[in-house]
């Protein structure tokens, strides 16, 4: 057994120990999304609209991941309406970025690697540019959907009197903690992943110049950037969609009690 089958059996392991039957859920939605996303590579392969393909696959990913991550329908409604909204903007965000930006393709870095290589391969390397961006936010963008729709549905359901002006402020406080945690998650998880490409940066000496138009490290920055956005748009919208429907409720209530 080689190392990647062994960590695969400890987190499946520890995430059963943890979450139970939901993390035995959880982690049949991992297979699920992984080999979406092996169809996803086929469909490109074969010429297939990039655009429609990733949002397509990009919807599937998002459904699998929220239902069979959440035990509340509501919850789980909430946060894949919200998350579909938010990663359709930065869907055409990432579009409009590599169009100004021209991350697509390989670096100067990448000459080693590629040598004897064909770079005929008879795709767009910026649809693919694209495709990456949007499928590194999808987990970010979900995360915070979940977390902020079931936290403040939990303060719903144990406040019945509370007023929406209180559930506003809770949304602030919840969306605020939320925020700091995702975000920094996000920008560490990038570091450390970019950590031996920017030693490696260093040690050639690159001027600041050549450290903002390196192709490889831009396009990690942009894609964190994005994944930043998507986390507050989705505290924000969820918290709209959360807020709104109370308000609702509260009203049908009333009208229920003067009706008796």
């Amino acid at each position: 057994m080689n190392a990647i089958g062994l960590l695969v059996i400890i987190l499946f392991i520890l995430m059963v120990f943890v979450g139970g039957g939901q993390g035995i859920k959880a982690f049949l939605g991992l297979i699920i999304n992984f080999f979406v996303i092996f169809i996803l590579i086929i469909l490109i392969n074969w010429q297939f609209n990039p655009y429609v393909v990733t949002a397509i696959m990009g919807t599937i990913i998002l459904a699998v991941a929220i239902y069979l991550g959440a035990d509340n329908a509501d919850v789980a409604d909430t946060a894949f309406k919200t998350s579909v909204i938010v990663v359709a903007i930065l869907m055409l965000l990432s579009v409009v970025i590599q169009y100004f930006g021209q991350f697509q393709g390989f670096a100067n870095e990448n000459s080693e690697e590629l040598e004897g290589l064909s770079l005929t391969v008879g795709l767009s390397f910026s649809h693919i540019a694209m495709i990456v961006m949007v499928i590194s936010i999808l987990g970010a963008v979900s995360e915070a959907a979940m977390a902020i729709v079931a936290d403040l549905n939990e303060v719903v359901q144990r406040t019945t009197d509370m007023t929406s002006q209180s559930l506003y402020a809770h949304t602030r406080i919840i969306g605020g903690q939320i925020l700091g945690t995702a975000i920094n998650t996000l920008f560490f998880g990038v570091l450390g992943a970019n950590l031996p490409l920017l030693i490696w940066f260093v040690r050639l000496k690159y001027s600041l110049a050549m450290f903002v138009n390196a192709k490889l490290l831009m396009v990690e920055v942009v894609t964190m950037v994005l994944g930043m956005l998507g986390i507050l748009l989705s505290i924000w919208l969820a918290s709209w969609f959360v807020v709104r429907r109370y308000v609702r409720q509260q009203k049908v209530g009333i009208n229920n009690e003067r009706d008796i």
